[in-house]
């Protein structure tokens, strides 16, 4: 059994690309001054040579990832998401996206999980906005090790990739040791139920398996799917739950808006009308304050999911 250990993804990605850089001389990564925080300063000490601080400059920083794409390179450009999804967006959809570059985009200290920095950093929209950007591929891993397949994968897949990254340490649950396989485009059912369908994506994963146990003692047969890539969706999984359940409460750490919750709706809409509710961040900003407190403020945590997973039944 794999150790289970509580650590923050960006620590996991810090470590990941490092690991792979060490098989693949391609791999290299660009960071924006904030290789601290977004942890590349892991990979920055390992491997000096190909690490680039381009400055408080993320358009520039994509900029030069999509020129290393051209020459063979395999770039993770890694920022906020707050800058490397939002400002610089017109460089990721016209010198990554339009021409499909193999370029990696990292959005580290995503969601209202960051906390004491409040609103201006607390990036909710950055799902939202790759996801408009066609041929990207949009992943969310949950936990430590399926940041470590995650990344990975994303170096495996030849084309533009958006991994989202947490501050906030969470608990692993994945066991690569105990069966567990990450496939990109394909959820994981990690609790069978029939009375309703939690699908939850990133840091909310490891909150709904507590509301899901919280449920159980109570009498309430929840289904529980891991959705670490949103966009390809595993539209067949959802709606296998859906025709099955009945129900789907969605959970995302972004607002319900473009996000993981309207992805969701968009393929029931068309496959297998079905009762959604998103929770999320409800069309709003966040602000400051402890992140464990905002989430709870939020909803975003296994009572605020236990509470509307009673509302909907």
């Amino acid at each position: 059994m794999a150790d289970m250990m509580k650590k923050a993804t960006r620590e996991s990605f810090g470590m990941a690309v490092t690991e792979l850089a060490e098989q693949n001389p391609n791999v290299v990564v660009l960071d924006a001054d904030l290789a601290e925080a977004t942890k590349t300063v892991i990979f920055k000490k390992k491997f000096p040579e190909r690490f680039i601080d381009c400055g408080i400059a993320e358009c520039n920083m994509i900029g030069i990832a999509a020129g290393l794409a051209t020459c063979g390179k395999i770039p993770f450009a890694a920022s906020f998401a707050m800058f490397s999804a939002g400002r610089a967006f017109e460089q990721v959809r016209n010198s990554v996206g339009y021409p499909k570059l193999n370029v990696k985009i990292v959005g580290s200290h995503a969601g209202i999980s960051v906390g004491e920095d409040g609103a201006t950093h607390q990036c909710c929209e950055d799902i939202a906005l790759m996801r408009t950007i066609p041929g990207m591929v949009v992943l969310n891993p949950s936990d430590h090790y399926e940041m470590l397949a995650a990344v990975k994968a994303a170096a495996d897949h030849y084309g533009p990739v958006y991994i989202r990254l947490g501050r906030l340490a969470v608990e692993s649950f994945n066991d690569p040791d105990n069966g567990y396989q990450f496939e990109l485009g394909k959820g994981i059912t990690l609790r069978d139920g029939k009375d309703i369908t939690i699908v939850a994506t990133g840091l909310m994963v490891s909150e709904a398996l507590k509301a899901v146990k919280a449920l159980e003692e109570e009498g309430i047969d929840a289904r529980l799917i891991n959705i670490h890539t949103v966009k390809p969706l595993d539209t067949d999984l959802i709606v296998k739950a859906a025709k099955e359940t009945g129900k789907i409460l969605t959970v995302e750490e972004h607002n319900v808006i473009g996000g993981l919750g309207d992805a969701v709706c968009a393929a029931l809409a068309q496959e297998c009308p079905t009762p959604v509710v998103k929770l999320g961040v409800n069309d709003c900003y966040g602000h400051s304050g402890p992140a464990v407190d905002l989430l709870k403020e939020f909803g975003l945590c296994a009572d605020g999911i236990v509470a509307a997973v009673k509302k909907m039944l």
